[in-house]
């Protein structure tokens, strides 16, 4: 298996996805339901995924 290296636009959304968790963490998005902890795993999903996938 070949890995390669995320677009700019997947490397983006993770950040994004990662940074919401992050503030999910210290409570400044305290209205989101879901537990910090599977955001930021969601961001690495994300971005695994952009390796993985050629193009993506």
């Amino acid at each position: 298996m070949n890995l390669s290296a995320p677009t700019q636009i997947v490397f983006i959304i993770s950040l994004i996805i990662a940074i919401i968790g992050l503030l999910a963490a210290f409570g400044i998005l305290a209205f989101i339901p879901i537990p910090a902890v599977w955001i930021a795993l969601i961001a690495y999903i994300v971005l695994a995924g952009g390796c993985l996938v050629r193009g993506a």
